[in-house]
């Protein structure tokens, strides 16, 4: 039986294609159109960075000010609500 070859992932075009943030969300990854992929690494950059992943259930996020006006007034949400609430900031 002949070995499979692996075939390279292509990456998904949607997500690689520039998104523009909204003046909520530009308020913490800039205001300049950024694929979703880096979209999602500036935020988790700055949830770390302002120490905003709860301590004891990491899967949820802390909101301060900031993430709270992309959150919808929410004070905490997990990280696959995050995704979704995100989308509602961008065009």
């Amino acid at each position: 039986m002949p070995a499979k070859t692996k075939t390279a992932r292509k990456p998904n075009p949607a997500l690689m294609k520039p998104v523009q943030p909204d003046a909520v969300l530009a308020a913490i990854v800039g205001s300049t159109p950024l694929p979703r992929s880096e979209m999602t690494k500036k935020l988790w950059d700055y949830i770390k960075k302002n120490k905003l992943q709860d301590e004891k259930k990491r899967t949820l996020i802390n909101a301060d000010e900031a993430l709270k006006a992309v959150f919808g007034g929410k004070k905490q949400v997990s990280m696959f609500e995050m995704t979704k609430l995100v989308s509602g900031h961008v065009k």
